[in-house]
């Protein structure tokens, strides 16, 4: 897929840096390594989703710190 074709969009695109930065995170703390030109059709299913899943996975958790600090 090509980059111009995507059909998510950002809401806030400044944070375009940052979501690439705990990309990458994930995916070493995970063993798996992203591609330098963003084509995922050599990896396994397997390797693709235990990379978006632990993306997810770290987003709630910044999302309730972030909500729970707001709070005090």
């Amino acid at each position: 897929m090509a980059q111009g074709s995507r059909s998510n969009n950002l809401v806030v695109p400044q944070a375009t840096a940052a979501l690439q930065q705990l990309k990458m995170e994930a995916a070493q703390e995970l063993g798996v390594t992203i591609p330098q030109d963003g084509y995922y059709g050599n990896y396994t299913s397997r390797e693709t989703g235990s990379l978006g899943g632990y993306i997810t996975k770290r987003l709630v958790q910044l999302a309730e710190q972030s909500l729970a600090g707001s709070g005090k």
